[in-house]
């Protein structure tokens, strides 16, 4: 039998580039079984290229990933990732598709109804099954997408600015639904401008402005420079 990977993000000195712009230099961290981690940076500081880069989406430039204890140019188990990307949420209210539709396209396998309202009725969202996704609110929109990402039973789930356009209600309760999927044991990595907020409800914190300035346990991070007040946070703003 197998011993399940204990790392399930490894990367070693990773760089990447947008034509002659740097966007990230020499990135180096791991993400455990478990961590709920928190990723946390200002507008530009490289979050979103890095989420590319772990799943596949951009090529590094010099540097090596490994999801699950194998390098990413061979990873091939990507149903193992949950995805729910920036601004999943901005849907026109007319778009016509039914929560089971939107959640039936998070996999490419047949599935069946009793899976698809179990999978909501994780995220407490099974009596809107047939409601219009544009006639939800920003809060319920973002539980289906994470539904429709914990169809495929991942064992790491990515969320890239989860909160953005949902009201405080709404924010404290999906974070809430995270911890309760962290608990389950989903390894969880929360991407946010919003370190105040987010720092509350992980375990892990990293911080980045295009190299990693801070990664480390959520104690750790509050007795770091970086974390001791909200004021400091803007240390993470400057150049190098």
């Amino acid at each position: 039998m197998r011993i399940k990977e204990k790392k399930i993000i490894q990367i070693k000195n990773l760089n990447f580039k947008y034509g002659d712009t740097k966007v990230l230099e020499n990135i180096n961290f791991e993400v455990e079984k478990g961590d709920f981690l928190g990723l946390v940076g200002p507008n530009g500081s490289g979050k979103t290229t890095l989420l590319r880069l772990i799943l596949g989406l951009n090529k590094s430039e010099k540097g090596t990933i490994k999801i699950l204890g194998k390098n990413i140019k061979e990873f091939k188990d990507w149903q193992k990732i949950g995805y729910v990307p920036q601004k999943a949420t901005n849907i026109d209210q007319t778009f016509p598709a039914t929560v089971k539709e939107i959640i039936e396209t998070g996999t490419t396998k047949k599935t069946t109804n009793e899976n698809i309202t179990k999978t909501l009725e994780t995220v407490n969202m099974s009596p809107y099954i047939k409601r219009k996704i544009g006639a939800l609110s920003g809060g319920q929109q973002q539980r289906v997408f994470i539904a429709r990402a914990l169809l495929k039973k991942p064992e790491l789930l990515i969320l890239d600015e989860p909160t953005t356009g949902i009201d405080k209600e709404s924010r404290k309760s999906f974070y809430e639904l995270l911890n309760k999927l962290n608990k389950k044991g989903i390894t969880i990595i929360l991407v946010s401008h919003d370190t105040g907020t987010i720092t509350k409800h992980v375990n892990k914190v990293a911080c980045l402005n295009k190299t990693l300035y801070f990664h480390g346990t959520h104690e750790e991070f509050c007795a770091h420079e970086t974390g001791k007040t909200p004021q400091n946070y803007h240390l993470l703003n400057h150049e190098h």
